[in-house]
């Protein structure tokens, strides 16, 4: 397989799609390593198996009609394979193997089939000090924006998932590129007031668009210099609450057409009506409860 991955919206050919079985059973409280499992389980609304493989289905067949080819990690027993984008990501033809938190390390076992397809020299495992997982890498051609948190008091935080150091070998590994790291807000327990990773609060769709959720940003100077990289008329802005809901957390097969949750009502008619993309409107509410969505759910290994 000759991996190929330049941006987040040219035409999509193949792709991981994350596995909804074999979930095991829900964590408790100490367990999860996001505020929005956090409250899931608070509430005790945590999804259930039945209907994240539903939701999870439904999606497939989208990407299915879109002839997008779709591969599947091995099922673990009773392990969460949800979100494919953390275990690992592509840029230009070679794939980074994340270092995701320690309790999902297992999950990286079940991609050895997708990798045995892959050259041995286009596999990049990172220094055990790197930590970078996928949904902190959103890749605009030339230009990679990466989610961080850089306070002392990263180690105390579950949901700082990219260090500094990461950023650093990044740039050594691709010196051809811009990395431009976006400081992202914490909160391990409160899900309107932390971010988990980057494309929780910004998404670029289509030609030159991006949907934005201003207050994600540690530094007001980050969300300044995305509002200038793209032009005021081209941002979607989002509020507290459609953050919440992971409305930037959308995925997109080509520059025309993107997969959203059906309840995004208002991005959803203004990708259509303004910005002139088909939006393809699928339930994924459930998957939502534990932490991603959309985008979370896939690692895309080839575009066009």
């Amino acid at each position: 397989m000759i991996l190929n991955i330049q941006n987040e919206t040219a035409c999509l050919k193949t792709v991981v799609l994350g596995q909804p079985y074999s979930l095991g059973k829900a964590p408790t409280l100490d367990e999860t390593y996001d505020a929005k499992s956090y409250e899931s389980v608070q509430k005790g609304n945590y999804p259930t198996e039945e209907n994240i493989a539903l939701e999870m289905s439904a999606f497939e067949k989208v990407l299915l009609k879109y002839d997008v080819e779709v591969l599947r990690p091995l099922i673990l027993p009773n392990c969460n394979q949800v979100y494919a984008r953390d275990v690992a990501f592509v840029i230009n033809d070679m794939i980074i193997t994340s270092n995701i938190i320690p309790d999902r390390a297992d999950e990286q076992e079940a991609y050895a089939p997708i990798y045995n397809n892959i050259a041995f020299n286009k596999i990049y495992n990172l220094p055990e000090k790197a930590h970078v997982e996928g949904g902190d890498i959103v890749l605009y051609n030339d230009t990679i924006f990466v989610g961080t948190y850089m306070e002392n008091d990263y180690p105390e935080y579950k949901t700082a998932r990219t260090n500094a150091y990461a950023i650093s070998f990044l740039k050594e590994l691709f010196p051809e590129k811009e990395f431009i790291a976006l400081e992202l807000e914490k909160n391990d327990t409160n899900p309107r007031k932390g971010i988990l990773h980057l494309d929780c609060t910004f998404m670029p769709v289509g030609e030159g668009k991006a949907i934005i959720y201003k207050n994600g940003f540690r530094n007001e100077k980050d969300y300044k210099y995305l509002v200038d990289f793209f032009g005021k008329k081209n941002i979607f802005e989002i509020t507290q609450e459609e953050m919440y809901y992971m409305n930037t957390n959308v995925f997109s097969i080509s520059p025309k057409v993107v997969v959203s949750e059906k309840h995004f009502k208002r991005l959803n008619c203004h990708m259509s009506d303004e910005w002139g993309l088909t939006v393809e409107s699928i339930p994924y509410f459930e998957v939502s409860k534990m932490g991603g969505l959309l985008r979370c759910s896939t690692l895309p290994l080839v575009r066009q």
